[in-house]
């Protein structure tokens, strides 16, 4: 594996297969948390965090424990790994990080049911990427994440000072904008491999 496949890797899961605005998995955090920059990346963190590690866990049990017999246990078996990663992080903020604990909530514990996790983790499955790239496909997710989530924070944020009409406020205008924000990204269709 040379630094080319990397690097398109790393182009691919952050603007091309993006997984929020591309895949569009994700979303629940996407809308819940993006309000404030500083809220959407604490999120976007903790989610980059539990994507590489689930990888770096759920690759292994699938390639020598669940394949060729068991493949039917892979979905089940992954989000067990993903709780687990989740409420290992959940207690090490709560005990370390108060402050980002309170700030990401109810948000925390949905990691576990983010389908943007999940769905790392089998997509490097499905793909067969080997041990490294499906980790660094992880990565490139998570920094996929961060940057949807940030600068999605940063149009709500203009947002707030617009002039909206009515009948257009809250959850309509949000979807609009995210909607917007998607089709900016297919401009980087192609880029990457």
């Amino acid at each position: 594996m040379n630094n080319t496949t990397i690097a398109s890797i790393l182009l691919a899961g952050i603007l091309t297969n993006n997984m929020v605005l591309s895949k569009f998995l994700g979303i629940c955090p996407f809308l819940g948390v993006s309000k404030k920059t500083d809220t959407a990346f604490s999120m976007s963190i903790a989610v980059t965090l539990v994507m590489v590690v689930a990888t770096a866990v759920t690759w292994p049990i699938y390639n020598y424990i669940l394949a060729p017999d068991y493949t039917y246990l892979e979905t089940i078996v992954f989000i067990l790994v993903i709780a687990a990663i989740v409420q290992l992080i959940e207690i090490v903020l709560k005990k370390y990080i108060k402050p980002i604990y309170n700030a990401l909530g109810i948000y925390l514990p949905l990691i576990t049911t983010n389908c943007a996790v999940l769905g790392i983790t089998m997509l490097n499955i499905s793909e067969n990427l080997n041990f490294i790239q499906s980790v660094f496909n992880a990565l490139s997710a998570g920094l996929g994440f961060m940057l949807a989530m940030l600068l999605f924070s940063g149009v709500r944020q203009r947002m707030e000072s617009a002039d909206i009409p009515e009948f257009m406020k809250g959850l309509p205008i949000t979807l609009v904008a995210a909607a917007i924000v998607s089709l900016s990204f297919l401009g980087f269709a192609g880029i990457g491999g």
